[in-house]
């Protein structure tokens, strides 16, 4: 093949018009197919056959051009265009009843020499070397399409045409032909354009998908954005409700273009919906127009408060495709479209130690990857759908796809670990679903971002990261070493922790672990706390510096603790303060989310936490402070900013269904809230007492306690462990090994 051939696009269809008698089948369709695999899909009846039997030559076009490697074909016989390098898969097989599968094979051998032999058909589908010497007439469905693409293939073409490839086929058997014309696509060494109704199929194989409506071509989109998008599916290749004709969307230009959403009623969204189902099939431009008054005197009413069947039923059906079965799994994550060599490498040595893998591919860019759960996959767990994910803002997609990531990894029940590898971009898709994941899930990043400050990265998550050195962007020398040390350190944290969850149970009993907060200023109450309640619990005794309150709540979600006393909530005044140790604002969120039975109380309340001197806010110029080292300031809370804050707890605990008891120290909040000392203020101290009485909904399970003393002293102490036992007494351990 000279030069100009080779440069030379596939194929290249240009202003094609069939006509069907009067009826106009192909209306100006324009396509061009450079190399691999390229899949158009549309209803039946939109003019997919008849695009191929006109590019094969058994229709004669009446306008436009069809050419092969820049070689026009249009108007040549059939037999002219196989000879030239094109081969048909038809749809319905064509098979000869009288002619055996190896009969079937060698006679369509000897028409092109190249890659394909009958040899390496029989390897592709073993089934057909089984049945060898069976009749076309002797065979399944599934065995027929087998040997009709194996005929095809044997021509050795450089155009392969499959019309319909997977109809009536089983789903393993659809999943071979899937993953052959993947490997096609690979290979390089001839172009395929398949004609497909199973839209799975059309957008595995291909990376982007032509859709065919009412005999144009309507759009050229990303496989992975018309995988996602269901709504866009549902209007271009299913049957839904249509408040109006949207077969004929108008023809866009042939390349990537924004899904235009159809016009919408201006009937309200509370408004019942009128459902027209007059068709008893899908109407296509040859069928006969039905009568007004026949629509509307079928048509039915659907209340829109209601949630519609198919909606309720594909929720249903992604919930249960979503949670994953069998034994426990290494998650193996990444970005695949950039990052596939190096993650296939992470998971061929966990997987050499005999622990079992799932590749998970979060890529945004909407091509597909051979992997275990894809993209496309991992898209539709985001609130919106797919849609939401792949999108031309790079940013926002990439923070869709965390989301939709952290979504599915929440539904997975065999999480035996989780490793990545990335850039950046690639640590914060994967992050937010590792944070979710409970405490003591092993969790691996390597990342070139790990060299810096990792806060926004870990959270108060166990997640280990290990700094790439290089960038992760490709194997070499330096990457495979640090690649394969991270593989090997997470392999051996999984073996470790599935042997230690094996005797840790059998060997002693657990006492039930408990969450304490702390701050320097509460110290001495804490140190009481665990002296009075260490025999009988295991105390977790948790810093509150932002991190600190976020960890403990972490463990309350993965259910490894059986109650919390947060004595310090200081935290909060840093978050309503601008102070630099906030905790979030889904502080108490997994108090209330578990409801585990709760101690609180307004340790350290009385200050927000700054930097150096230089370093707090101009609006605070004047306000009371303290200096506790040269890098930390501690600020007076004022009695207003302490209503706010009371109101602001007392809001949270409202809102705790669990056993709640808050107690009140009347005589000071921390070591600096005491006679004689800077912060000592009553009044202040009244206001956050008053603010939370207001607020607080009491009941018999949810309570204020004023305590005549100091919050480190003996007394107040004693009254915390007195409200414990008791809370804790009644209920079962709730300590459970992290899933």
């Amino acid at each position: 093949m000279n030069d100009v051939r080779r440069s030379a696009p596939a194929l290249e269809v240009r202003g094609l018009d069939v006509y069907y008698g009067h009826s106009h089948a192909l209306q100006g369709v324009d396509l061009r197919l450079d190399s691999g695999v390229f899949s158009l899909v549309g209803r039946n009846g939109m003019g997919k056959t008849t695009l191929c039997k006109a590019i094969m030559g058994l229709l004669r076009p009446s306008g436009g051009s069809v050419r092969l490697r820049g070689e026009d074909i249009t108007g040549l016989n059939p037999a002219r265009i196989a000879r030239l390098g094109v081969g048909y898969v038809p749809q319905g097989r064509r098979l000869w009843r009288s002619l055996s599968v190896d009969e079937h094979l060698r006679l369509a051998a000897g028409q092109r020499r190249g890659a394909w032999t009958v040899e390496r058909v029989y390897e592709t589908f073993p089934r057909l070397a089984e049945r060898r010497n069976n009749g076309g007439g002797q065979l399944s469905g599934g065995e027929q399409q087998m040997l009709a693409i194996s005929r095809a293939l044997l021509t050795n073409p450089q155009l392969l045409i499959m019309d319909e490839p997977t109809e009536g086929l089983a789903p393993v058997i659809v999943a071979q032909v899937e993953e052959m014309l993947i490997r096609l696509g690979q290979d390089g060494d001839m172009a395929v354009l398949v004609i497909e109704q199973n839209i799975g199929v059309a957008t595995a194989i291909s990376p982007r998908v032509a859709i065919m409506v009412n005999g144009r071509i309507n759009r050229i989109i990303d496989s992975g954005r018309l995988a996602a998008d269901r709504e866009l599916q549902q209007r271009l290749l299913g049957v839904g409700q249509h408040a109006g004709d949207e077969t004929d969307l108008g023809t866009g230009e042939v390349q990537e273009v924004p899904v235009a959403r159809a016009a919408v009623s201006t009937t309200p969204k509370a408004a019942p919906v009128k459902v027209y189902v007059s068709n008893p099939v899908l109407p296509t431009r040859w069928s006969q127009p039905v009568p007004i008054a026949q629509i509307e005197a079928k048509a039915r009413t659907l209340s829109t408060s209601v949630t519609r069947l198919d909606e309720a039923t594909r929720q249903s059906r992604e919930g249960a495709v979503s949670i994953a079965a069998g034994p426990p799994a290494v998650i193996v994550v990444g970005t695949l479209d950039t990052k596939g060599d190096e993650l296939r490498f992470i998971r061929d040595i966990v997987a050499g130690h005999g622990l079992r893998t799932r590749l998970v591919d979060v890529s945004t860019s909407g091509r597909h990857a051979s992997c275990d759960v894809s993209a496309q996959e991992v898209a539709l767990n985001h609130p919106r759908g797919g849609s939401a994910v792949f999108g031309p803002d790079r940013g926002a997609s990439v923070t869709a796809m965390a989301e939709a990531f952290a979504r599915w990894l929440r539904r997975q029940d065999n999480v035996a670990g989780i490793i990545s590898a990335g850039g950046s971009g690639g640590t914060s898709l994967v992050t937010p679903g590792m944070r979710d994941l409970p405490v003591g899930v092993p969790k691996l990043i390597i990342s070139s971002v790990a060299s810096g400050d990792v806060g926004a990265y870990v959270g108060p998550a166990d997640i280990a990261m290990m700094y790439s050195v290089t960038d992760v962007q490709g194997l070499n020398s330096i990457s495979r070493a640090v690649l394969s040390n991270g593989a090997h350190a997470l392999a051996g944290m999984v073996t470790a922790r599935e042997q230690q969850s094996a005797v840790a149970d059998r060997t002693r009993p657990q006492r039930p672990a408990i969450g304490i907060t702390m701050f320097g200023v509460t110290t001495p109450a804490v140190q009481k706390l665990t002296a009075e309640l260490r025999d009988d619990y295991e105390c977790l005794v948790f810093h509150a510096t932002g991190v600190g309150g976020r960890s403990m709540e972490k463990l309350v979600e993965s259910g490894m603790l059986a109650g919390v006393i947060d004595l310090t909530t200081t935290e909060v005044c840093d978050l309503l303060m601008g102070g630099v140790f906030p905790a979030i604002e889904d502080r108490f969120g997994a108090i209330i989310r578990s409801r585990v039975p709760y101690v609180g109380s307004v340790g350290a309340l009385d200050m927000v936490n700054f930097g150096a001197p230089e370093t707090i806010p101009e609006r605070y110029r004047g306000r009371k402070f303290h200096v506790h080292n040269p890098q930390v300031t501690l600020m007076r809370t004022t009695a207003e900013e302490n209503v706010l804050i009371g109101r602001w707890i007392g809001e949270r605990l409202n809102r705790m269904d669990g056993p709640v008891r808050f107690f009140l120290p009347e005589k000071g909040v921390s070591a600096l809230d005491a006679p004689g000392q800077p912060f000592f203020d009553r009044e202040a101290d009244a206001a956050l007492f008053h603010s939370l009485e207001q607020t607080v909904r009491q009941t018999s399970n949810r309570r204020l306690i004023r305590v005549p003393h100091h919050i480190n002293d003996g007394e107040f102490v004693a009254a915390i462990v007195g409200a414990v036992r008791p809370m804790l007494g009644r209920l079962p351990a709730r300590r459970r090994q992290a899933r």
